[in-house]
């Protein structure tokens, strides 16, 4: 029977950052994975025509280049094959009447086009960008911490002494908005307001959801100064680079190995079973699974499992599912708004908060929304090398969609199942990108349609092609995710643990909940405190942009060295 220190069941980023910090600090560690390559949602492949790469699902790695995993392991990473491009153009959102707002790297730029279009939008956009960089050095650092734990505590101390309790109340106030009140107290335009809330929908929070702010907030001026990050190649280079990582560290990751069970006896974790092989763990079994098939299945029958821990596991609740839609064409998109348009990472084709707000009540009720949000990611005008001779490859996240179809919205799709109606509800994606971009049908040479269905088939901790992997509202998240006494990645069952993105801090190519468990599993080891070090700067770099993070980690503690 084979034994070893520790296995990881998931080759996701997080489980493979836990696996090889585990690894290099001298554990036998294990990688079981399901699928017949690593990476869980962040993969690529040539799905619509040869030699066109397209991120699958996640491509956005704007989170990971800000976390103190890239930091520290940015030169290891680049020589296993991973290595980021970054775009200057950002984001932009469009509107009818050949309308656009257009966000570029350069600040300047993007306050001149703004000013443009509405002074009294300029003005608050400044003042909101003050106040987000305010609050990325004084709450932030708290996203790269494990929560609760003394750090968080003592950061938090830190900064009421800093700023004081009336104005952190104040973020929390601000925080605590959705997001059309957020847009409507800072924005005077429609079209502004919509360039904020159309972040929140990448989660789950509509429009009216409370604490919906919180995205949109971060998100709207980090991705401005940092641009959009995207892995030349394909974001398989990624996970695959990790995984190099964790064998050169003497790991082992094993591919088509999906775990059957959690063998728990004495009260404790000891291992797992996989294609009816038992595999002992001495020291911890790590889950990147979701909870409900960690509890539900995993550990179905296991003795000594808390009915409270099931119960919450049981009840975590998912948002609703996303389509991923991808092209291959024969051109860039003919935007007829501007003709920048066509060479930005991320394109928002809303276009307003009610056709947001309509389009989120509606997939909550079970309907195919008949006019969803795209969000449309140029690829190859980001990373050229997916697209060699000319073709341009386009990812489009389609939110948000019902799980399960009732009905569709506009009465035009009678397929009650997502097998049947993916096509037609990717023929109203063409249609919709069509209005704005005349031509853009014609251009299009192949295309592969992967429904909430397809995302769940392909990774079963996107519950119903939930592609955060459970929602984001507050009764959910910070201290609550995946439930209140877990949020620290342990569990009910000594030795057992669990990251990914159902456990704090969420969705995202962050790698956090994967370092952070492994700080947690090592104290007061190699990594014992340095997540406390990483996270105290986090705020400052992430304003700094993807460039100047890689820069800001020369003077901290490296991983220890490789075990041979």
């Amino acid at each position: 029977m084979r034994t070893c220190d520790a296995v990881v069941i998931g080759a996701g980023h997080n489980g493979l950052v836990t696996a090889l910090y585990l690894a290099r600090a001298g554990w036998d560690v294990l990688v079981l994975e399901g699928n017949d390559d690593v990476g869980g949602a962040t993969r690529s492949g040539e799905v619509t025509e040869p030699g066109l790469v397209h991120d699958l699902y996640a491509t956005n790695l704007n989170l990971f280049l800000a976390s103190p995993v890239y930091a520290e392991l940015r030169e290891d990473l680049a020589r296993t094959g991973f290595r980021p491009v970054v775009s200057e153009r950002p984001y932009a959102s469009v509107f009818p009447g050949g309308r656009s707002l257009r966000v570029y790297q350069d600040a300047a730029r993007t306050e001149r086009e703004l000013g443009a279009h509405s002074e009294a939008d300029l003005a608050g956009w400044r003042r909101l960008r003050e106040l987000q960089h305010e609050f990325m050095t004084t709450l932030m650092p708290l996203y790269g911490m494990r929560l609760p734990s003394g750090a968080a505590l003592q950061h938090l101390a830190g900064a009421v002494r800093r700023a004081g309790v009336r104005r952190l109340a104040s973020f929390a106030q601000l925080l605590a908005c959705s997001t059309r009140e957020l847009g409507e107290r800072w924005f005077a335009t429609a079209e502004a307001r919509s360039l904020l809330a159309a972040w929140g929908m990448h989660l789950d929070y509509g429009p009216d959801v409370s604490f919906g702010a919180m995205f949109p907030f971060v998100e709207t001026f980090g991705d401005m100064e940092a641009g959009i990050a995207i892995a030349e190649g394909g974001v398989s280079s990624l996970p695959r680079a990790l995984a190099a990582l964790v064998e050169e560290a003497g790991g082992e990751v094993r591919t088509g190995a999906r775990v059957e069970r959690v063998v728990v006896d004495g009260g404790r974790a000891r291992g797992v079973v996989v294609g009816g092989e038992p595999i002992a763990a001495r020291r911890a079994v790590v889950a990147g699974t979701a909870p409900v098939h960690l509890f539900g299945d995993l550990l179905d029958g296991a003795p000594g499992v808390p009915a409270a821990e099931r119960e919450q596991a049981r009840r975590f609740s998912y948002g609703p599912g996303t389509m991923m839609v991808h092209l291959a064409l024969d051109g860039p998109i003919p935007w007829s708004a501007h003709p920048d348009l066509a060479s930005f990472a991320y394109v928002h084709v809303g276009p307003y908060v009610d056709d947001l707000a309509r389009t989120y009540t509606q997939s909550l009720a079970g309907l195919i929304p008949d006019s969803p949000l795209l969000v449309v990611g140029q690829t190859s005008q980001v990373d050229p090398s997916r697209s060699p001779d000319g073709r341009q490859v386009v990812w489009i996240q389609v939110r948000s969609l019902p799980s399960t179809i009732r009905g569709d919205a506009a009465g035009e799709i009678t397929a009650d199942d997502w097998d049947a109606a993916k096509e037609a509800v990717a023929d109203r994606v063409v249609a919709k990108i069509e209005a704005y971009a005349p031509g853009f049908g014609a251009l299009v040479r192949a295309r592969t349609v992967l429904s909430p269905l397809d995302l769940e088939r392909s990774n079963p901790n996107l519950v119903g092609g939930d592609s955060v992997a459970g929602s984001h509202h507050v009764a959910q998240n910070f201290l609550f995710r995946p439930w209140l006494g877990a949020s620290g990645y342990v569990t009910g069952v000594p030795g057992l643990y669990q990251v990914g993105a159902a456990t704090w801090p969420g969705a995202g190519t962050n790698a956090l909940s994967g370092y952070l468990c492994a700080e947690l599993l090592l104290r007061p080891t190699t990594l014992g405190g340095r997540a406390r070090a990483a996270a105290a700067g986090l705020g400052g770099r992430a304003l700094a942009g993807a460039t100047s993070l890689a820069r800001s980690a020369g003077g901290r503690v490296r991983p220890g060295p490789a075990r041979r």
